[in-house]
């Protein structure tokens, strides 16, 4: 696996896919920097030998130019995170972009406009590859996030490179933090599934069934499980066209000798609302007009005992609706359990949307091992998919 450690970029100009699909206000300011800042040691390692950079990234999902997504926005943050002075072009490929990129000299950056202002970007056109490609002298990605897209400056412009391409040290990590828990994980290997749908996670744990020793399995989706076995759910959320694949689930595991760990009691409630009446339930005694919408005392003290067994940890997915602070235990109560065995030596991999949302929100970043910058491509990853931009760099 090429990263940027194995090139010397003196003289040289790097065009780098980053993810600086970041969120703006009402003012467009960028709210959150952490897709920023996590490219800035693949940046500033380019800067720092000599060479150049042009970035490129798409904004959003325009319909056209739309100039709420212009990348113009955040030029003024990235110039602030990397302290160095950013260029801006108003196209990505053209005779501008082309001027601008030909100019760039040793330690500068240029910023391209958004990508998805055009349609060739994400029918992956050969034409508008081969056009990016003309900008820099070593392809560079490192956008672990659309990895799992076969767009034309993730997957396609890597072929105009077939010997000066390589990843950069954000999608090296997470490639290796996959890999960590796919493959490589010290026993005992646990994955905690959460949230609410049996049907966004099947692939996942189909595939994850031969790689763990232990499943914990919370949130919404526990209720489709719970009631395939019988139990009285209330007005919990189910999926019921899902209950045959549950069981089936269950089956595997158990053939496989994975040991699966629902929650046995939950935090209840007569309305989906952090204000409601709340109440502890046996998690297969749920009255009628009630709902789950936490993990209760009992099964988070089962899941801390099961946490602090595992060597390997991947989390992806809450115990409960984080959301609202009256449902929020469960899944604190589990970032706090594996924090505990992070620091205690196990290996923790965060991942999936509303993980990662929970894990920053309740200040667990820095007590994991590592966190994902790639919902969707890591739920791909997890499916043992090969995903394009990683394997357009691998060619």
């Amino acid at each position: 696996m090429k990263t940027v450690e194995d090139f010397n970029f003196k003289n040289k100009r790097a065009l780098i896919r980053v993810d600086f699909n970041v969120p703006l206000n009402d003012n467009n300011e960028v709210t959150d920097t952490s897709r920023i800042d996590a490219a800035k040691p693949t940046i500033i390692k380019i800067l720092e030998d000599g060479g150049s950079c042009v970035l490129m990234s798409h904004l959003g999902r325009p319909k056209g130019k739309q100039e709420e997504f212009s990348l113009k926005h955040i030029v003024n943050t990235i110039e602030d995170i990397m302290g160095v002075e950013t260029k801006f072009a108003n196209v990505s490929v053209g005779k501008e972009a082309q001027k601008l990129a030909d100019h760039l000299q040793p330690g500068e950056i240029l910023l391209l406009e958004n990508l998805r202002f055009q349609d060739e970007e994400t029918s992956g056109d050969k034409d508008f590859a081969k056009q990016l490609s003309k900008l820099g002298d070593i392809y560079v990605n490192d956008a672990f996030g659309t990895a799992h897209r076969a767009h034309a400056s993730t997957t396609v412009v890597a072929q105009f490179f077939p010997d000066n391409k390589c990843f950069g040290y954000l999608l090296a990590k997470e490639i290796e933090s996959i890999q960590k828990v796919m493959e490589d994980g010290e026993k005992p290997v646990l994955a905690v599934l959460g949230g609410a749908k049996v049907s966004s996670k099947i692939t996942v744990i189909e595939n994850i069934l031969d790689k763990v020793d232990h499943l914990i399995i919370g949130g919404g989706m526990t209720f489709t499980f719970i009631k395939a076995q019988g139990g009285k759910i209330g007005d919990s959320i189910c999926e019921d066209d899902k209950m045959d694949l549950a069981l089936d689930i269950l089956e595997q595991a158990e053939a496989k000798g994975v040991k699966v760990h629902l929650p046995v009691d939950v935090i209840a409630a007569d309305a989906f609302a952090n204000d409601a009446n709340t109440q502890v339930c046996d998690v297969r005694q749920i009255p009628d007009g009630w709902q789950g919408l936490d993990a209760g005392p009992d099964s988070i003290r089962i899941f801390d005992n099961v946490v602090n067994q595992c060597k390997t940890i991947l989390w992806n997915g809450p115990l409960g609706v984080f959301e609202m602070e009256n449902f929020a235990k469960g899944t604190v109560e589990l970032g706090d359990s594996i924090a505990k065995a992070t620091k205690n030596g196990a290996f923790s991999l965060v991942g999936g949307g509303d993980s990662v949302a929970a894990v920053k929100q309740f200040g667990f970043e820095d007590k994991v091992s590592y966190v994902s910058t790639g919902g969707g491509a890591m739920l791909e990853s997890l499916e043992g998919k090969t995903l394009p931009g990683i394997a357009a760099i691998l060619k």
